[in-house]
């Protein structure tokens, strides 16, 4: 049996092959890496800096930061919520500043990213970041962070 193809046919197999490729480089950019750990840079460095102008230049102004945890008095989980303005005064006013710059850990990695969404793991001093990143206008955002604190040292 012979299969023939037209030419009709071969033109769109060929643009099939042309837009997977053009997907497969929007996926993988170098530049869009690079700009992504910048902006994951900007909001740790900024807030264990004080520096509120770069803690505001890696938010969206919608981000929702969220942690799960225990009401010690009821044992249930609860959502414990900060929005971008909050965070920013937060880092303003110093917070992160009480972490001593020997422990201030900053280990930064891209999970996953496909076109404008990325996904980065944080290992901060005392707690570690999952950021839920979008490319805006050109510039990449964190719009989610969900974050879990470490369990503190045992004292001796």
């Amino acid at each position: 049996m012979i299969f023939q193809i037209s030419d009709f046919g071969v033109s769109i197999f060929a643009s099939a092959l042309f837009l997977n490729a053009i997907a497969l480089a929007q996926t993988t950019s170098p530049d869009d890496n690079s700009a992504i750990t910048k902006t994951a840079l900007d909001y740790i460095e900024g807030w264990y800096t004080g520096d509120a102008a770069r803690m505001e230049r890696a938010l969206h102004p919608e981000l929702a930061k969220r942690m799960i945890s225990t009401d010690p008095k009821t044992g249930r989980s609860q959502f414990d919520h900060m929005g971008a303005m909050t965070l920013v005064q937060r880092t303003r006013d110093g917070g992160g500043k009480k972490t001593p710059p020997d422990r201030q850990l900053k280990e930064i990695k891209i999970l996953d990213r496909y076109n404008n969404a990325a996904v980065v793991k944080i290992v901060a001093s005392d707690w570690i970041d999952y950021l839920e990143m979008g490319k805006f206008n050109g510039d990449w955002k964190i719009i989610n962070v969900l974050w879990e604190l470490k369990p503190k040292p045992a004292t001796q």
